[in-house]
């Protein structure tokens, strides 16, 4: 009985050190995903400044169109063109 309790002590230690050492390899694996996902989360953020000012770039556009069409009317209109 006693080499039974012996070998069944021998494999629970191996248990033991095998979830130690899946347990390290998990956090170290869950680390590099946290870094990864910093690396996301500032890459997204940088989309967005970028398109944040894409946007207003084309509303700065459409408004110096918006002026210039004004203007080409009144001189259209000036000039007895319409």
């Amino acid at each position: 009985m006693e080499n039974v309790d012996h070998l069944i002590l021998e494999h629970l230690n191996g248990l033991r050190s095998d979830v130690v050492s899946l347990r390290t390899e998990m956090q170290s694996e869950f680390k590099d995903v946290k870094v990864g996902l910093n690396h996301l989360d500032g890459s997204m953020a940088g989309i967005r400044r970028d398109n944040a000012l894409s946007a207003e770039d084309f509303a700065r556009q459409q408004g110096s169109i918006h002026s210039l069409v004004e203007r080409i009317q009144r001189i259209e209109r000036r000039l007895e063109l319409q």
